[in-house]
């Protein structure tokens, strides 16, 4: 098997994974993107030796161009910069790997240049919808998940019937760091509590996300796209140990479910290598360690931000972009110490009274209920 990848979001957790996954297949990298990390992407340029960079903050990218001129690499700047890096002439699949809405744009830059999507990024389908499936479907390209959850998921499908008989899909879910607290307990957490994940090392957002299970939501809402699933054909259930990854469930009621250790780079490599199987640089699973698996129901009361994604997807249209994007926006102020941990549910909740009923919309819509999500929740914390 041969690939040539580019990677986008190249200096994050999965992007650096995907570069390890990369180097191990003997895959060529053909293009890399990051925000504003010079350093780290310095490093990876002189590794992979891309044909491109981008990095979307315009001032890295003048550094960058001064730090690689010895390369030969070609470094490109802004979003439109980083859309270019996604369309890549050389690359035949691309890992979006951006964090939040900005992985959107260069997705569909990505299809569009008729490249397989192998999709880190939850963000631009559950903010996209129709507009990145019906490209893929337009363009004849395969849309590969690589969350480790969806990840699951597709491979459990592989054991569909002629007739697919899917009954339902069962997200896993870690619990995160607050695990069986309290509203009580929870009124005074911080964003460094938060960020002590117990099983799984993500940015800082993600990480978040986890620890509020709005990461939950934004999953149930790809899995909706990926899978063509009801709402009300996907279930939740935490399971703190994090060895079972996801689940489905048949119409006979047979369970499948996917294990493995906690390491991205098992969803990583099958994305790249679908339908095949390689050899893997991750450690066999020893379920004598791993002892027991436990498993919970979620607590949709204290964790409030699940419930909302589910209403969200239920309301369709512009909804999931609209609370995925109120939610950019509580997760940052959280993280700068600005709101408590309590005030997410509510603040993400504010993106429903801005968002306008529209069924069919456009990328331009996602960016103005983009822009009026985030205002509204700035607005409720102004205003006290």
């Amino acid at each position: 098997m041969y690939k040539k990848v580019a990677v986008l979001g190249s200096t994050g957790s999965i992007g650096v994974q995907s570069l390890d996954v990369c180097k191990k297949m003997g895959f060529p990298v053909a293009a890399l993107t990051a925000q504003k990390n010079v350093t780290v992407m310095e490093r990876q340029i002189r590794e992979a030796r891309p044909a491109l960079a981008a990095m979307a903050d315009e001032a890295a990218a003048r550094d960058l161009a001064v730090r690689v001129a010895d390369t030969g690499t070609k470094v490109l700047s802004g979003p439109e910069g980083v859309k270019e890096a996604a369309a890549c002439a050389d690359a035949d699949t691309v890992i979006d790997a951006i964090v939040g809405l900005a992985g959107l744009a260069p997705a569909l830059s990505a299809v569009e240049a008729k490249k397989d999507l192998a999709l880190a990024n939850k963000e631009a389908l559950v903010a996209g919808g129709h507009l990145v499936l019906d490209a893929v479907k337009r363009n004849g390209v395969r849309l590969l998940p690589v969350d480790s959850e969806h990840s699951a998921i597709f491979q459990c499908l592989q054991a569909s019937p002629p007739n697919r008989a899917l009954k339902k899909v069962i997200l896993t879910a870690s619990g995160g760091p607050f695990f069986g607290k309290t509203r009580a307990e929870l009124r005074n957490v911080t964003a460094a509590d938060a960020l002590k994940h117990p099983t799984w090392d993500m940015g800082a957002k993600i990480t978040i996300d986890s620890a509020s299970l709005f990461n939950k939501g934004l999953e149930i809402m790809e899995a909706h796209f990926l899978f063509d699933v009801t709402p009300e054909q996907i279930d939740v259930v935490v399971h703190r140990e994090s060895v079972i990854h996801s689940l489905v469930e048949f119409d006979d009621n047979s369970v499948l479910a996917q294990l493995g250790v906690s390491d991205m780079r098992i969803p990583i490599q099958y994305a790249l290598t679908y339908p095949e199987r390689y050899e893997s640089p991750v450690k066999e699973l020893n379920l004598w360690e791993v002892g027991k698996l436990t498993f919970f129901k979620p607590d949709e009361e204290t964790f409030g931000c699940l419930p909302l994604c589910k209403r969200a997807l239920r309301k369709g249209g512009l909804f999931p972009a609209a609370v995925n994007s109120a939610n950019e926006e509580a997760n940052r102020l959280f993280r700068e110490g600005k709101i408590g941990f309590l005030d997410l549910p509510e603040l993400i909740a504010a993106a429903f009274a801005v968002t306008p009923e529209k069924a069919d919309f456009t990328l331009e819509d996602v960016y103005e209920t983009d822009r009026a999500a985030r205002e509204a929740v700035l607005d409720m914390v102004r205003n006290g």
